[in-house]
């Protein structure tokens, strides 16, 4: 089968960035901010005012990338979002700052942060990856980059990243320390997207298959967290809110204490999603997430199955396997590793090269398809791997033919969600 280029042409990009189009949705929304009290400052107020002008991609005006609207947010975001968790680990400042224009320059306006990064989380290269960001997006036009970050959840094991606490919570106080040293490190006065990276109460997280009651404990309400996130807001520190890592009852609390208590409304979830890993969304979150119901933006985060779905690790005495972070940090994502997902990835393979395409070109192009998906969340470690993926958006048949979906699905079947322990 042989791959075409996507046409999504400039006059689309155009009015995609342009246009507010708005209906009637059965969950809360709100303004993207209060209006400033005499209190503030002018220059905050200029803030807040610049941030009602949409962001749109027009480094990307020529790109065959999509853009779309994160629920119900004004952020045009593209169908590729850079995440950026390997820098300041497995890769300098340098390799990042390229990385980044090249995906700038090819369409992509959204970056994927956190306060947690780089990744494995370590005390001394904490927050590394912000300032390489920060040191890039000096040369930028700030109002044409959509940045995300997200502050931590629960943690007993990562009191480092606040200045007096044993444990990290998602209290008022520790959003509020997390955002004014993330705003430091990236050199900005705003984040457009801030996202709490999972859960402050107990949930099953990264493998675990199913909820354990006796694990419950006491946790932060989800109204004290909209309250410490609102003023954020009205601050003009945040403009949109969203979670990570959550559930359908996590969203529903969520969008149902917004409405009650009149406080802002998440507009995202960024969750695992890929091939490997479908369920857990697709069982009920989908419903949720869906536009006529609550319009939360699916941004999905290892739509690559930490690098598994690029068939890499299948030989395992390959450099590119020798290379790659699940054997570079032992016990990193083991659940691709020990479980049966290798299995699976086989299958893939042999699905992929049925039909003409390479393993990424299948599972990107499964990912971009989704009905449900806003954006997918493509990290990379070299100028290369990065052009790789992009070109599987954009060159690869859009979108993927029936036949080739529904070998996908004979091989879902079999395999429901493989990486799961």
């Amino acid at each position: 089968m042989a791959s075409s280029t996507s046409t999504t042409s400039s006059t689309l990009n155009a009015f995609l960035c342009n246009s507010r189009t708005s209906s009637s949705r059965r969950c809360f929304t709100r303004p993207v901010t209060s209006s400033p009290s005499n209190a503030r400052t002018t220059s905050m107020r200029r803030r807040s005012s610049s941030l009602k002008t949409p962001i749109c991609a027009v480094h990307g005006e020529k790109s065959a990338l999509q853009y779309r609207k994160l629920g119900d947010s004004d952020l045009q975001i593209s169908e590729i979002t850079f995440g950026t968790m390997t820098f300041g680990e497995q890769n300098t400042e340098k390799e990042a700052h390229e990385m980044l224009s090249y995906a700038i320059e090819r369409g992509i306006n959204a970056l994927d942060t956190a306060e947690a990064y780089p990744i494995p989380m370590r005390k001394e290269t904490q927050g590394r990856t912000d300032l390489y960001i920060g040191s890039w997006l000096k040369s930028q036009p700030r109002d044409k980059v959509i940045l995300a970050t997200k502050v931590c959840g629960y943690s007993e094991r990562s009191s480092y990243l606040r200045d007096n606490a044993k444990v990290l919570r998602v209290d008022a106080a520790n959003i509020k320390e997390s955002v004014e040293k993330s705003l430091k490190r990236l050199g900005t006065d705003y984040i457009d997207l801030l996202q709490i990276h999972w859960p402050d109460r107990y949930v099953a997280l990264f493998g675990e298959f199913s909820y354990d009651p006796s694990k419950w404990r006491p946790s932060v309400p989800i109204v004290e967290q909209l309250k410490a996130l609102q003023e954020l807001i009205d601050e003009g520190k945040v403009r949109y809110i969203g979670v990570s890592n959550e559930t359908s009852y996590g969203v529903m609390e969520f969008v149902h204490a917004a409405k009650v208590e009149g406080l802002p409304k998440i507009v995202s979830i960024q969750n695992n999603y890929s091939m490997l890993f479908r369920c857990r969304f697709e069982v009920d979150l989908v419903e949720v997430c869906h536009p006529n119901n609550c319009n939360i933006g699916l941004l999905a985060y290892s739509p690559l199955g930490g690098g598994s779905l690029s068939g890499k690790y299948l030989d395992i005495n390959s450099e590119a396997a020798r290379k790659g972070r699940l054997n570079l940090f032992p016990g990193y994502m083991e659940r691709y590793n020990i479980s049966i997902a290798k299995e699976a990835t086989i299958k893939y393979m042999e699905l992929a090269k049925k039909h003409g395409l390479t393993l990424v070109q299948l599972a990107l192009g499964f990912a971009r398809d989704r009905p449900f998906m806003t954006s997918s969340i493509i990290g990379a470690t070299s100028v290369d791997q990065l052009k790789e993926d992009i070109d599987a958006f954009v060159k690869t048949e859009r979108p993927l033919p029936a036949e080739v979906m529904a070998d996908v699905e004979s091989i879902f079947k079999r395999y429901k969600d493989p990486a799961i322990l």
